[in-house]
């Protein structure tokens, strides 16, 4: 194999698994590292330099980081990283001085931005600070998106989305709350020198069974029905309640069904739990709150009884792989439940009936736009995409990158320049020792299991809508918990030149992870190791020759914990702990003065 290429930023990015999974790059180790010394707003900042918005998504972001966490494989249970970061918002200090500073003197382009939503808030906080005059038209009386509409109170309060959004808005957003765009090609002729559609995808799924029609007024579309609960518009539901699918908008229509009338709540899924599309940890809580998950049947037809909805026909499936490999299902037997009010989580849809068929934006045949998936422009020039507008329904950490990656096209338009030459990630590495066995993080094993996040009680949760379940750590609580970090983005950095081949490294590492091996082609250095590969998705360190014996150091990037005792027991320094900073670059960046030359110094 040929020395690995550190130089490349993607090289230590990917050892970091929770950064990498992370669609925004957060920088999580650093985060969690700042929490346990105390130091929430700078927390709080890294945060907020990628995902924009840390209060809200430290109680609702999808978390993706959380199943790539490396803790996960040591003890089963990944770091909590998602509530870490919500300790961090909920303890900082007022950080509006911190805040990007806007210029009085504006650049002279103007953008529009559809919708409220965390994609063209993103947008906003990204171009805002560069000069641009910022136009944001929403449909509705208040900002939030999908945000607002379709997460219930109880797990994201009003009060924090209003904080977080209004450091945007007060940047100097000229707002226009009660404000559809009714034409594309009307707004395309107010001037704006670029548009930005971050509308997300607010039409629900339905189903076409018999039944459907008969009975409106009972039957409801999942993600407008928690419109209308969000804004007050409907305030109770019947006793016995079906809710039909099984993803997070699954979950947060039968918990707030709990909460204005719903006794019986049932969730009907047609595939098995492992199949389902929510989250494990919403999963749980739905069940936590003694809503019952029926797996593995189908709707088939709603029951109608003079006028009214009185139950739902289901067929029992049993899934088998067909032999073209699919997954395929037959029916053991029809099964009717009593209710009496169903809501449809089904899906949902792109829905642009504003943009019209003449005004040079190209959709597919599921109404989804061609949108470039690097730099989010549309078949129109100067008309660009994010978050679920773009590719169809996934989440807000998902959205806010779509903002970060739209903005610096919009920039690069309005100045016409190349919206595909952006600028490369970089990456800096730094040491980390401060004495011959001192490191500037804490680099000993805890064994703490995760600790569990306080719940207000079952009893208390019900009485009002608004009270928010999650009651967050304390600082004393989050002790324990930043401790578990691995510290993965502080690396194993070896220089080969000083190596001399003396096995201390090899000896000390708890994990087997380090190997002085005769080079060779992957597959056959893996069969060498020290210890079996267990991920072979993930890299191997390989280094230049030895100059002992032309051997090569190799490491398993997967099975290191970065406990940094081969650094410590190195009699020559061969080893050294250097702490990995991705630098991703933003509209800023593209913007600045002399960015090329800063780049490439």
């Amino acid at each position: 194999m040929k020395p690995t290429d550190t130089k490349d930023p993607d090289y230590f990015h990917k050892v970091v698994d929770c950064q990498w999974a992370c669609p925004a790059h957060t920088d999580v180790p650093e985060y969690i590292r700042m929490i346990a010394q105390g130091r929430f707003s700078d927390a709080y900042m890294v945060n907020r330099e990628s995902n924009v918005f840390p209060g809200i998504l430290g109680r609702v972001c999808d978390r993706p980081c959380e199943p790539a966490c490396r803790r996960g494989r040591v003890d089963e249970k990944p770091v909590a990283i998602c509530r870490l970061k919500r300790v961090a918002a909920d303890h900082r200090d007022d950080i509006k001085d911190r805040l990007p500073k806007i210029p009085a003197r504006k650049n002279g382009k103007r953008v529009a931005l559809i919708g409220a939503g965390c994609a063209s808030l993103t947008v906003a906080n990204d171009l805002l600070p560069l000069g641009y005059e910022v136009t944001i038209f929403e449909a509705l009386g208040e900002t939030g998106g999908l945000m607002r509409t379709n997460i219930p109170r109880f797990r994201l309060p009003p009060r924090v989305l209003d904080e977080e959004i209004n450091m945007i808005v007060d940047m100097g957003v000229d707002l226009r709350l009660n404000s559809p765009v009714k034409s594309m090609k009307a707004l395309l002729g107010e001037g704006y020198d670029a548009i930005f559609v971050g509308t997300g995808a607010p039409k629900g799924g339905d189903v076409n069974i018999p039944g459907r029609h008969d009975d409106p007024e009972h039957v409801h579309i999942g993600i407008q029905w928690l419109e209308s609960v969000a804004f007050k518009h409907i305030d109770n539901i019947g006793e016995r309640v079906l809710i039909i699918g099984a993803g997070n908008t699954a979950m947060d229509c039968c918990r707030t069904s709990l909460r204005i009338g719903g006794k019986d709540v049932r969730v009907m899924a047609r595939k098995p739990r492992h199949l389902l599309k929510a989250s494990d940890w919403e999963l749980e809580d739905a069940e936590e709150e003694q809503v019952e998950l029926m797996l593995n049947h189908s709707p088939e037809k709603f029951i109608i009884e003079n006028g009214r909805l009185v139950g739902m026909e289901f067929a029992r499936v049993e899934w088998y792989e067909g032999e073209d490999g699919r997954l395929k299902s037959k029916t053991l037997e029809l099964v009717t439940l009593p209710c009496d009010d169903v809501v449809l989580a089904v899906g949902q849809e792109n829905a642009f009936p504003y943009i019209e068929d003449d005004c040079g934006i190209e959709f597919d045949r599921w109404n989804v736009p061609t949108v470039d998936p690097v730099t989010y422009q549309s078949t129109r020039p100067g008309v660009f995409f994010g978050g679920d507008s773009a590719f169809g329904p996934k989440n807000i950490i998902w959205a806010v990158e779509h903002g970060h990656q739209a903005a610096i096209s919009m920039h690069k338009y309005c100045q016409q320049e190349s919206l595909t030459q952006r600028l490369p990630y970089g990456l800096n590495l730094a040491s980390t020792k401060m004495g011959i066995h001192e490191w500037s993080y804490s680099n000993d094993f805890n064994p703490a299991t995760r600790r569990l996040m306080p719940h207000v009680d079952l009893k208390s949760r019900f009485k009002n809508i608004d009270i928010e379940v999650e009651l967050g750590f304390t600082p004393e609580q989050t002790l324990d918990e930043v401790e578990r970090c691995l510290n993965c983005d502080v690396q194993t950095v070896f220089t080969a030149k000083l190596c001399i081949e003396c096995d201390a490294c090899i000896d000390i590492c708890p994990v087997d992870c380090l190997t002085i091996a005769r080079n060779g082609s992957e597959e056959d250095l893996r069969s060498r190791l020290s210890a079996p590969t267990l991920n072979p998705e993930q890299a191997l360190f390989v280094s230049e020759d030895l100059p002992q014996t032309r051997r090569v150091m190799v490491k398993d990037e997967d099975l290191c914990v970065h406990c940094g005792l081969c650094a410590e027991r190195c009699p020559t320094a061969a080893w050294d702990m250097q702490k990995s900073t991705l630098k991703v670059p933003y509209a800023s960046d593209e913007a600045e003065p002399g960015r090329d030359m800063k780049r490439s110094a």
